[in-house]
């Protein structure tokens, strides 16, 4: 049975609008990922946004609970239905209907569509709720309905937001393999198990904890899709169920194991985690430092560990991945789409930790031999697996689990030194949607007209202070928003900046506007109050100059991605931008740095297409068919029904809001300034168009002048290489000649200090004199040992060379297999680190 297409082909039926799974990024500041069916409506739930004219709705959302509140990560592999990714069938009610038809359709879907027995089946409520109780008598016994407290049927998202009583419907596994004592209903085991949560919607919980009644009581329903599809198969575990049976033969094949082995919970954790970094990838997460992409690396991390102690040795999850990506390609096409791309990120990043894995598994291995009897591991010694070998602390953890141990958490804390909890960064909501409930009660969406025109009169419908409580009046030098019932200005959004301007009062400057934002649907501009200015004024809205260069760069910026897909592939997505009215920045999914080469094609692409003074057009359409006319849309963006597409000719179709310039001839030229990485996978462009194109080219002409006259040479670069040449004809004789040699069978080893001269440059120097070279040089100076080591033709790394060197002073080291540099301030031991480092030495040469 197809569980997912049956569930919404029943609520369709039902009268209910199907909507997609939207993106596991929420556009919700207060969560890290979309850990629910109900993330998508929550706006609709608290009223921010109006009910649609379908006030019934049913999807299946992929949701992810790794990080953040919602975390099932370390459990993954060691139960029988955790998971980092699932998909949740869920049908809500937008205030249409409530507890008795919700508890019809699910007891209707679950009896008869998934034809579960009744006799099978047990009911908990609320210990409240006896609504629910009489509603749930019309199809089950009392004796099987269990009235539960707030910790078990009381629903909430998170520590504020819509919440409300709920119901769950229990199978009953049987006895044949739940004996245990717990095994009841009600009961902490397995035996009973709830397949379906229906939750009544009706009220909002605020940040202080207070409940509020919701405008109109509202359905939400979750049902996780693979544990349905293991009941139906009458399987205990998840994991067994034919979801994940492609996965198991992929990782049954790598390994050379079976299933049932002891390699049971690796299996399960390669399986899951395989499914998570595949969709991240694909709809935009990026290997990184902090927030998401370092939870994704986590997840990664994890999975290698356990295919780690299966044997592999080697990359392997990419080609899980890419299981992933055929088995689901179906469904979510945007996979297929993008299968290479996210085998290839998932490889590279698989290789940058297989290189640091064996050495972080030796020592965490050594360090198990010195548990103490409490069998707590030194914090300090997770804490340089964590830092020098990037292993995150719950991967540490996961370790521990089978020998019954874990870390010493105030020893750990203590080490990171009240470092930033990388897995949280960056999503903390700065603004309580509660502080906008009075406002949208009180004012429809405001008019914008900014498309068609830069100045309007308009109406002062309201002045708000920074926390938007409403003013009667604003008064000279303050800075507040205003609601205008018509506005030109464009508000912040697709990367463009807000517009900028003036409100005029009769024939005067009443006020400066420095910023337009648009919160929930309405469109407010910061003012700075030249004159005053109370409710209900007539104004002369005027946007600035400003706009027309911001919308050169915005154009710029479509023609700008058009060209990457061109030179680099189709594999190119947008990652973020910036359109301001002196620059563009526009970040993209690619491996790798362009070279020169692909940026001059870019570059010249954008240029063409300028010259060309392509007409833009501007055409409103249904989301489908927008898309079937291939219009690029960005995969973390929420798109109405009906959306804007903005195309120059053949060169760019997009869906955008944002303003453009009428055809391309107006953005006047294009120069890229810089390209540069942004995380794993992602890369970044600055460029400048307009007048900004105009300036740089003024100033580099100016110093290409200056350059001239200081060589005075005309010929620029042959100045530059007389200079060279002069310089290098200047140069003294390497210090790095009177250091001492030895040639160890047939490597030459120099290990020594210096008191001047460029350490490195010295490396160099001793690399191109040299066949096979093993050489490291220290140098004191500002009360600290720094070091250079290069390797030539001979059996050891200088990374871990000078890694190890610099552990005696204290420090640490970085670089390559054949240069290194390192530091430290223990320079009482520099005596020990010249041994260390010749000894290290002899040692690999007479291994």
């Amino acid at each position: 049975m197809d569980i997912r297409n049956e569930f919404l082909q029943f609520f369709q039926n039902k009268g209910h609008e199907i909507y997609p799974s939207m993106p596991l990024v929420p556009n919700d500041a207060t969560l890290l990922f979309t850990n629910a069916g109900m993330v998508q409506f929550k706006d609709i739930f608290t009223g921010i946004v109006p009910r649609p004219s379908i006030p019934r709705a049913t999807s299946s959302q992929l949701c992810m609970r790794a990080g953040g509140k919602h975390n099932d990560l370390e459990n993954v592999g060691y139960t029988a239905r955790h998971h980092t990714l699932f998909e949740m069938l869920g049908n809500f009610s937008f205030g249409d209907y409530f507890k008795e038809e919700a508890i019809l359709f699910a007891w209707e879907f679950v009896t008869k569509n998934l034809g579960f027995k009744p006799k099978d089946l047990y009911i908990s409520v609320h210990e409240k709720d006896d609504e629910a109780v009489k509603l749930w008598e019309k199809f089950v016994p009392v004796d099987k309905i269990k009235k539960m407290g707030d910790k078990d049927n009381f629903w909430q998202m998170g520590d504020s937001g819509p919440c409300g009583p709920c119901s769950e419907i229990y199978i009953d596994q049987g006895e044949k393999h739940f004996k245990g004592s717990e095994d009841y209903f009600g009961g902490e085991g397995d035996r009973f198990l709830e397949i379906w949560n229906l939750v009544f919607m009706q009220y909002e919980r605020s940040s202080n904890g207070v409940l509020s009644p919701l405008p109109k009581p509202s359905i939400d329903t979750g049902m996780g899709l693979e544990r349905v599809q293991a009941l139906l198969e009458r399987k205990l575990n998840n994991f067994d169920s034919s979801l994940f049976a492609p996965l198991m033969a992929e990782i049954s094949e790598l390994t050379s194991l079976d299933y049932t082995s002891e390699f049971q919970p690796s299996f399960r954790v390669v399986a899951d985690h395989a499914r998570a970094v595949a969709f991240l990838l694909a709809q935009g997460v990026h290997f990184n430092k902090e927030g998401r992409g370092y939870v994704l690396r986590r997840i990664l991390r994890r999975a290698l560990r356990h295919g780690y102690l299966m044997g592999l040795k080697e990359a392997f999850l990419y080609k899980v991945v890419g299981v992933v990506c055929e088995q689901f390609s179906n469904v979510h096409a945007y996979l297929k789409e993008s299968k290479e791309m996210v085998m290839k990120e998932c490889f590279e990043e698989e290789e940058r930790f297989l290189e640091t894995l064996e050495s972080g598994m030796e020592l965490f291995n050594l360090s198990l031999k010195h548990l103490n009897e409490n069998k707590i591991f030194d914090g300090k010694i997770a804490f340089k697996l964590y830092d020098t070998f990037g292993f995150p602390l719950d991967l540490t953890n996961d370790m521990l689990r089978s020998h019954g141990a874990c870390v010493d958490m105030q020893g750990f804390e203590h080490c990171m030194q009240e470092q930033v909890k990388r897995s949280k960064a960056s999503w903390k909501g700065k603004q309580n949607n509660a502080d906008f409930s009075a406002i949208l009660n009180a004012y429809a969406p405001n008019e914008f007209v900014g498309y068609e025109t830069t100045e309007c009169p308009a109406k002062a419908l309201g002045f708000f202070d920074s926390g938007f409580k409403e003013m009667t009046e604003a008064n000279p030098n303050q800075e507040v928003w205003v609601l205008l019932e018509k506005t030109p200005f464009y508000a912040e959004g697709g990367g463009a900046i807000g517009d900028k301007g003036t409100l005029l009062k009769g024939d005067e400057e009443a006020a400066l506007v420095l910023d337009t934002k648009n919160f929930f649907g309405l469109n407010f501009s910061l003012l700075e109050i030249k004159k005053a200015l109370k409710k209900g004024d007539q104004v002369i809205a005027q946007v600035s100059d400003e706009r027309f260069e911001i919308a050169k760069h915005h154009s710029a910026t479509h023609l700008l991605q058009s060209a990457l897909r061109e030179v680099l592939g189709s594999h190119v997505s947008q990652a973020g931008s910036l359109v301001e009215s002196k620059r563009l920045r526009f970040d993209f999914s690619h491996a790798k740095a362009l070279n020169d080469e692909e940026l001059e094609k870019v570059e010249d692409l954008v240029n063409a297409q300028i010259f060309k003074h392509l007409t833009s057009q501007v055409e409103h359409m249904p989301l489908n068919q927008a898309k079937d006319k291939g219009a690029l849309a960005l995969f973390s963006e929420k798109y109405a029904e009906n959306v804007r597409v903005v195309s120059f000719k053949e060169a760019s179709i997009e869906l955008c809001g944002g303003i453009h310039v009428e055809n391309t001839g107006l953005i006047g030229g294009f120069r890229i300034v810089k390209e540069s990485g942004v995380s794993s996978g992602v890369r970044r462009i600055e460029a400048v168009c307009g007048k900004a194109f105009y300036q740089l080219a003024k100033e580099e002409n100016k110093e290409l002048k200056n350059a001239k006259i200081l060589l005075k040479n005309n010929d620029v670069i042959a100045g530059i290489n007389k200079l060279k040449e002069s310089v290098k004809n200047s140069q003294k004789a390497p210090v790095s000649m009177d250091l001492p040699i030895e040639k160890i069978h047939g490597v030459d080893l120099v290990v020594g200090v210096v008191e001047n001269g460029d350490i490195k440059e010295m490396i160099d120097r001793l690399k191109s004199k040299h066949e096979r070279l093993l050489a490291m040089v220290f140098k004191k100076e500002n009360e600290r040992i720094t070091l250079a080591c290069g390797v030539k033709n001979a059996p050891i790394k200088a990374n871990a060379w000078a890694n190890e060197v610099a552990q005696i002073l204290g420090g640490k080291g970085g670089g390559r297999d054949d240069f290194a540099s390192a530091g430290g301030r223990d320079t009482e031991k520099l005596p020990t680190a010249l041994n260390l480092a010749k000894n290290t030495a002899l040692k690999a040469l007479e291994g």
